[in-house]
């Protein structure tokens, strides 16, 4: 007898499919809750800084020092939301929420200025907010060293001797929904494959038609993939309308080639959906299954991946950990094709991991797997 026959194959993925359509949860977890997650954290998680609420305490009350402010405000990143007589305000203001930045101008400032002094601005930092803080102080010192180059050049007529002109690539607005997105498909696919066939064998153990099915001569492998089948299908068009969302409602460049992208995704999901069934074999409750299925994929595709947090700054036992994270491999082949537009030259190692990750998956799924009914 074959090992594997695609009549019965066939069979079962249709009873399957049967099962998923009557199924509504299933059918919410396979259609609704991607796009949900996707416009959800799309809009939610943002690495830009914008409108840094600004307090300004000016003790010069001269032209040149609110030339200053006003550079600070027409830089795009500052909102001059308070003007305290005192330094002392920064205090509360800080404490209520109410400034990122509090920008003291000394008295004489523009005597000094005009006379050549070098001239120094307190800037006051509220850091509760450690990656705000840091980006409000690049802020505010590049836009206070361009206003020094304009003094510089009016008042003496001088050329600088070195001017930088920066070009970046890839993500030229450096919007940081052009890397969140591509992430999100990557971590949305790893979580919503195996939360769908951690289902599957649990839902036969519970309905009693377990069985049933170890009453028939299907074998173990054309079992798991006769229910990987369907979910396949379906985790392959939540990618591509994931992918076709991000460029129409985020407008995130896709310019790598679609059918390469399509071909390592595939892969993804036989190992994401193998993870499942192979949960849902061990776990034989669909409660636990799920439970299970979201702390084996979540988390580590979350937190582990690269996609909240860069890897290279995780203490080096923890990289080590994320070398075990398919969703880490995966993330680096969404953003280099939407966003870099790579080849297989450049993917062939995360390429290499794919086809590990679905051959494992499928044969951990095949492995647990038993049609034997326990005594």
């Amino acid at each position: 007898m074959a090992v594997l026959d695609p009549t019965r194959l066939l069979a079962i993925a249709k009873k399957e499919a049967r099962q998923l359509r009557r199924d509504q949860r299933s059918l919410v977890l396979a259609f609704v809750l991607p796009l949900l997650l996707l416009v959800l954290f799309g809009y939610a998680i943002s690495w830009d800084v914008r409108d840094i609420a600004l307090a300004v305490v000016d003790h010069d009350g001269t032209a040149k020092s609110r030339e200053l402010v006003e550079a600070f405000e027409a830089s795009g990143y500052f909102t001059v939301v308070a003007r305290p007589g005192d330094p002392g305000a920064a205090r509360e203001l800080f404490a209520r929420g109410h400034a990122i930045l509090v920008l003291v101008i000394p008295p004489g400032f523009a005597a000094d200025l005009g006379q050549g002094v070098p001239v120094e601005v307190q800037a006051l930092l509220d850091g509760s907010d450690a990656n705000t803080a840091t980006i409000a102080q690049a802020y505010a010192e590049a836009t206070a060293q361009s206003f020094s180059q304009r003094v510089l050049l009016r008042g003496e007529r001088l050329t600088l001797p070195l001017t930088a002109e920066s070009r970046v690539w890839f993500n030229e607005e450096l919007a940081s929904r052009n890397m969140i997105v591509p992430g999100l498909v990557a971590v949305i696919m790893m979580i919503i494959a195996a939360l769908l066939t951690s289902l599957t064998i649990a839902r036969e153990w519970e309905r009693g038609t377990m069985e049933q099915l170890a009453a028939t001569p299907v074998t173990r492998i054309e079992v798991v993939l006769g229910k990987l089948l369907p979910y396949l299908a379906i985790g392959f068009f939540d990618t591509v309308l994931s992918s076709a969302l991000g460029v129409w409602i985020f407008d995130v460049p896709f310019r790598g080639f679609a059918p390469l992208f399509a071909g390592l995704s595939l892969l993804f999901l036989v190992g994401s959906l193998g993870l499942g069934i192979f949960i849902s074999a061990a776990a034989r409750s669909q409660v636990l299954a799920t439970q299970v299925a979201m702390v084996a994929t979540f988390l580590p595709a979350f937190l582990l991946s690269g996609f909240m947090y860069a890897i290279e700054v995780m203490p080096k036992p923890l990289q080590l950990v994320t070398m075990l994270v398919p969703a880490r491999y995966f993330l680096v082949v969404t953003r280099g094709i939407f966003l870099k537009g790579v080849g297989a030259e450049v993917l062939a190692p995360q390429a290499a991991v794919m086809v590990l990750y679905a051959v494992v998956g499928l044969g951990l799924a095949v492995a647990k797997f038993r049609k034997e009914i326990p005594g």
